[in-house]
């Protein structure tokens, strides 16, 4: 019961071609993100997004997936992800998480940023920047791991040692392999447990996903069968990346500089390929 399912390996010219869509993603984010407004509605930032891939001649590898009916997952507020693009329009202080992901050649990326609309409350603001540099840390944690299982130790004590109020880490939504389908194994957790996970070697290809809370990890499904909300109501907060390990080192995809700038306080430097 505890075997891992198999991992796929990609070789320096694969993970090229991952890089092409990771650039892609990027792009697409950054519009996005620039889009949202107050006034603006969530549906609208999903054309943003999509147009981008279109005039880039990426697909969305979110639009149809089990169904699901756009090319970005925008979860609002209390929303935590997977909410879907719609009628509702941004307000001053909402904090939300842009979820996209592209397919270029066959290749996946997967990427979230989040973005605070006008004024920002001080909470949300340290919510979205204590899950971001999470996320930095449990990349930079890759870069030397020995198993999948050290990006989420780094995660965990990185959220745990802040100082101030403490901020859950979700543990019912991890962060995944990825290459030629978006999700793929091995999960990658954002926090301690006593499973270490495969070996990292060159080829491992992952998306790293911390999501953090204000308040309870207790989360609900709504009747749309996709948008998770905290069941508490307090506001959550995602960051993710695809992160590639080769011979050189580790390279952020959907980084347009690699993660130089965030991984070098970390003291970790990028190698491309």
């Amino acid at each position: 019961m505890f075997r891992q399912s198999k991992v796929e390996y990609k070789n320096n010219q694969q993970i090229r071609s991952m890089r092409k869509a990771g650039l892609v993603l990027s792009a697409a984010l950054d519009e996005a993100v620039a889009a949202a407004a107050v006034g603006v509605s969530t549906r609208e930032l999903d054309g943003v997004f999509a147009g981008v891939l279109k005039a880039s001649g990426a697909t969305s590898n979110f639009l149809g997936y089990h169904g699901f009916p756009a090319s970005i997952c925008v979860s609002v507020n209390h929303e935590v992800v997977h909410g879907i693009p719609g009628d509702y329009v941004l307000r001053d202080g909402d904090i939300l998480s842009i979820d996209g992901g592209a397919i270029v050649d066959g290749w996946h990326s997967d990427s979230a940023r989040s973005v605070i609309v006008g004024q920002a409350r001080a909470e949300d603001q340290r919510l979205s920047d204590a899950t971001e540099s999470a996320m930095w840390h449990g990349i930079a944690a890759l870069a030397n791991a020995r198993n999948v299982g050290d990006v989420g130790n780094a995660i965990d004590d990185y959220v745990s040692g802040l100082d101030g109020a403490p901020l859950g880490i979700l543990q019912d939504y991890v962060g995944h392999g990825i290459g030629t389908a978006m999700h793929q194994p091995p999960d990658v957790l954002n926090y301690r447990s006593g499973h270490r996970g495969p070996k990292v070697k060159p080829g491992l290809c992952l998306a790293i996903e911390p999501m953090l809370v204000l308040g309870s990890l207790e989360t609900t499904l709504l009747d749309d069968d996709w948008t998770v909300v905290t069941t508490d109501g307090k506001r959550s907060c995602q960051w993710e990346h695809t992160v590639a390990v080769h011979d050189g080192g580790i390279w952020v995809l959907s980084a347009e500089d690699g993660g130089a700038a965030k991984l070098a306080p970390l003291g970790v430097t990028p190698v491309a390929l």
